[in-house]
């Protein structure tokens, strides 16, 4: 049997890219798979941007194994369709009765990444409804893909985590002391696509309540704005003091960085489902992440975990003033992190659970 798996792949800037780079080698182990050519049954990888139109037409023509990494793509459609389309889209959704509120949402789209409004529809059940399977990666995903008319062909895989070639303990030195990082201070980092979501505002917030009271606490802000705009508004508190800027950083600076970096903080909300490629990087490399408290994120004692709504800063603000009078239990986090991950992320378990369900979904 022939499996033909279609997504991004590198040199695309985009988590699932790297992800679809780690599995597609580790699914060769067990067969034949082709990176985007059909086989005898398809792997479509689909998540909520453009880069997956093509994909996304493919997995309605020929119908085969769907993996949510969102499940959510109301976005993907705001950017692909027009109007009319798009409201016949909504409708197929949620029914007649939504015609209007489709309208609505087409009308503000301008505020769609940041309005919680467009995560609560994730415009998902022709595709699961179509596939012969349907993989997602938490629980907050399988939950979305059931109410959306899948039904018993949805399986839950872990997000994969292959260990990466860590770089050696003097680069890592170097890059804090290059960073202006003293070996008694503590570094607090996001890395990823700095979009609304990822709660960036909150975090400049909290780590400035923060460095106001103790002056060992660093924070990187690494990645590149989706936003011009968000990136517009937010120059000031990345000007502000103990802050450090770092663009778009590819494979081997990623993990320089992250190997430097003793917490991440990787917030997300409004969700689309998805679970974090990077929190599972560096938890799996031994790293305490913070992460926001939902049905995508990981079991208590493994990572911190902060609360929604209108606590979320102050509530973040106590954890980071906590671990910067108590770095050791970051180290504790992060130890306790890398064996979860080992025991349920490990890329040789995930990779044959996905041919499991490709073999059991074949024609």
């Amino acid at each position: 049997m022939r499996v033909g798996f279609f997504s991004p792949l590198p040199p695309a800037r985009t988590g699932v890219a790297d992800y679809s780079a780690a599995l597609l080698g580790a699914l060769r182990e067990h067969g034949t798979v082709l990176a985007n050519r059909s086989g005898d049954i398809n792997v479509y990888h689909l998540g909520n941007n453009a880069l997956h139109g093509e994909i996304y037409e493919r997995a309605l023509d020929e119908p085969g194994v769907v993996v949510l990494h969102d499940a959510v793509l109301q976005h993907f459609f705001l950017g692909e369709l027009g109007n009319e389309v798009y409201v016949t889209e909504f409708v197929y959704n949620y029914g007649e009765w939504a015609r209007e509120l489709a309208a609505r949402l087409w009308a503000g789209r301008a505020r769609s990444a940041a309005d919680p409004l467009y995560f609560r529809y994730p415009m998902i059940r022709r595709v699961v409804q179509r596939s012969r399977a349907v993989i997602v990666h938490n629980a907050g995903a399988e939950r979305i893909a059931r109410e959306h008319g899948a039904a018993g062909n949805v399986y839950r895989i872990p997000h994969l985590f292959e260990p990466p070639s860590l770089p050696p303990e003097y680069e890592v030195i170097r890059l804090r002391e290059r960073l202006g990082v003293r070996s008694s201070d503590l570094l607090f980092a996001v890395f990823g696509h700095l979009r609304e979501t990822k709660r960036i505002s909150t975090v400049l917030r909290a780590f400035a309540r923060v460095r106001r009271e103790r002056k060992n606490v660093k924070l990187l802000v690494a990645g590149e704005f989706a936003s011009r705009d968000l990136a517009l508004a937010l120059a000031g508190e990345l000007d502000a003091e103990g802050v450090i800027r770092a663009g778009y950083l590819p494979g081997r600076d990623f993990f320089l960085h992250a190997a430097a970096t003793d917490v991440c903080l990787n917030l997300r909300w409004p969700s689309a489902g998805e679970t974090s490629g990077i929190a599972v990087r560096l938890m799996g490399m031994g790293k305490c992440v913070v992460v926001t408290a939902g049905e995508e994120t990981f079991p208590e004692g493994a990572a911190i975990r902060v609360e929604t709504g209108p606590a979320e800063e102050e509530m973040l603000a106590a954890f980071l003033f906590w671990l910067a009078a108590n770095p050791g239990r970051a180290r504790e986090i992060g130890a306790r992190a890398a064996a979860h991950i080992a025991e349920f992320h490990a890329i040789g378990r995930v990779a044959a659970e996905y041919w499991r369900v490709i073999t059991g979904s074949a024609p």
